[in-house]
């Protein structure tokens, strides 16, 4: 059966993307870096939450785009302000609505499942609310998301 990755193209910092990643979430594993002549990383194969990547180190031709992100389920505030500041003081910068870019200007969605609730309820109105609340927000706060809901 095939199985699938996903490929992140660095300029040169394709290991140090990983260790960072790892670092942040606190789990996963870099299961084998293959190396240029010169000693660099070509490319790292590592494992985050379950999820295959591979970080080329492939030059400075081709930048992360908004087109493409990686989005993280998270359970409640407490989840979504760790990961986030962790980003963010790593030197990343805030978007909206739960996005983010890392210092490698790969985009993040930091996003608790209280959104998705929110955003689905039956109610039209609280639905309507709920999206009007995330717009004005850059990081995810449930208990303002809640609060626009009641």
């Amino acid at each position: 059966m095939p199985s699938i990755s996903h490929m992140l193209w660095f300029d040169d910092q394709a290991e140090e993307a990983a260790n960072l990643y790892l670092s942040i979430f606190g789990t996963g594993v870099i299961s084998n870096v293959s190396r240029g002549p010169d000693g660099k990383a070509f490319t790292v194969n590592f494992e985050l939450l379950g999820e295959a990547y591979i970080a080329l180190n492939g030059g400075p031709m081709h930048t992360f785009s908004e087109g493409f992100s990686i989005f993280v389920h998270c359970d409640g505030q407490e989840e979504v302000d760790r990961y986030w500041d962790a980003f963010i003081n790593s030197g990343g910068s805030e978007g909206r609505c739960g996005w983010l870019k890392d210092k490698y200007g790969l985009s993040w969605q930091i996003i608790p499942r209280q959104l998705g609730e929110s955003l689905s309820n039956p109610d039209p109105s609280k639905a309507r609310k709920a999206m009007e609340a995330m717009m004005q927000m850059r990081k995810i706060n449930v208990s303002e998301l809640e609060a626009a809901v009641r």
